[in-house]
């Protein structure tokens, strides 16, 4: 359903009993916002104000308080067209470049020491989503012998990502076969993106020549191409990272047990998590979802802001997960100043 309408002085005064509520976590009365925001009416004016806004959806009563809390609706309302625009301070530009810059060049490296920044910065969990591996060029394939009869295929991605696979032999294989077959690996298949990799690696092989003993060992890869590479891209990789949860678990919302385990339960659903994150990849700009908004009842009491990276052909999400208590005109942009200097550090 569409949002009501809201008269000026209900946006001034909506906008106020949101930015008491994320700074003080209490329920706002009339005449803490007189006195705090300077409406320029009278508290009684105020609790009118307040009162209609209940009426409409975006505030409510909790038990028997005096004041009210915005709800899912009011901060959706807030943030579509009350949120005033605020730059990301100097200094936290600064630590979240550095610490970023300095992550090292693996995409899960550089992904988590940001997440982690990013949580601490703001005081939230931090959380992002590595790319799709179908989407990721294969760079290298090396063969390591492991034992006479098994190998590890170690396949090097764009950004620094590895992946590796156990591969069974029929007896022991030769030292000149294993150079020669991964020898050939690589003249076929590096270049190509992993999804590329899974369809046509039989077909790139077939014609291959290579001398006797290593045709065994070229002959498994033909095979079992389907078996070898099914469990590096399944079908929905979930490759979330999280930040520290212990700096969203000393805000009011989570000091009560319940609170807590909700919290647990949120950092525990990786595939969830990941679920959500993935329908964000690819979409540009700043995705937001407020409470209620989510399909996932665990997220009912959280807020998911996250913007989207790049490298490459190669995209991702980075974020904060917090209680719908958000400070909306601080974390938004700031998230999306945390996934410019990811997709700069990537790209470079």
């Amino acid at each position: 359903m569409p949002s009501p309408e809201l008269s000026d002085r209900e946006k001034k005064v909506l906008e106020a009993v949101i930015q008491c509520y994320v700074e003080t976590a209490q329920p706002a009365g009339s005449r803490a916002l007189a006195r705090k925001f300077g409406l320029g009416v009278s508290p009684a004016t105020i609790r009118n104000t307040m009162s209609d806004l209940e009426d409409k959806g975006f505030l409510y009563h909790p038990h028997t308080s005096a004041g009210r809390i915005p709800t899912d609706a009011a901060y959706r309302s807030y943030v579509n067209s009350l949120l005033p625009p605020i730059a990301v301070a100097t200094a936290d530009h600064r630590k979240l470049a550095e610490v970023i810059s300095g992550a090292g060049s693996a995409i899960d490296q550089i992904l988590r020491r940001a997440a982690q920044s990013l949580g601490v910065i703001t005081q939230e969990l931090g959380v992002a989503l590595g790319p799709r591996l179908d989407r990721s060029i294969l760079r290298r394939l090396d063969l390591v012998r492991l034992s006479s009869d098994r190998l590890l295929m170690v396949l090097t991605l764009d950004g620094g990502t590895m992946r590796t696979i156990f591969v069974e032999t029929r007896g022991e294989i030769a030292d000149v076969a294993l150079t020669e077959v991964s020898r050939v690996l690589n003249e076929r298949l590096t270049d190509l993106t992993m999804a590329q990799v899974r369809e046509t690696l039989a077909v790139r092989l077939r014609d291959a020549t290579t001398r006797p003993e290593a045709s065994e060992l070229l002959n498994v890869f033909i095979e079992e191409a389907d078996q070898l590479l099914e469990s590096t891209l399944p079908i929905d990789e979930e490759s979330v990272v999280l930040g520290q949860a212990s700096v969203l678990a000393e805000q009011p919302e989570f000091a009560s047990g319940d609170g807590m385990r909700r919290l647990v339960a949120l950092t525990e659903t990786r595939q969830q998590l990941g679920k959500l994150l993935r329908t964000r990849s690819g979409v540009p700009g700043i995705s937001i979802t407020i409470g209620s908004e989510h399909d996932d009842p665990a997220l009912e009491s959280f807020t998911v802001v996250t913007a989207e990276y790049t490298a490459g052909s190669l995209s991702g999400v980075i974020g904060v997960i917090g209680p719908t208590r958000l400070n909306y005109a601080r974390i938004i942009p700031m998230v999306d100043y945390t996934a410019k200097v990811v997709s700069k550090v990537l790209g470079r």
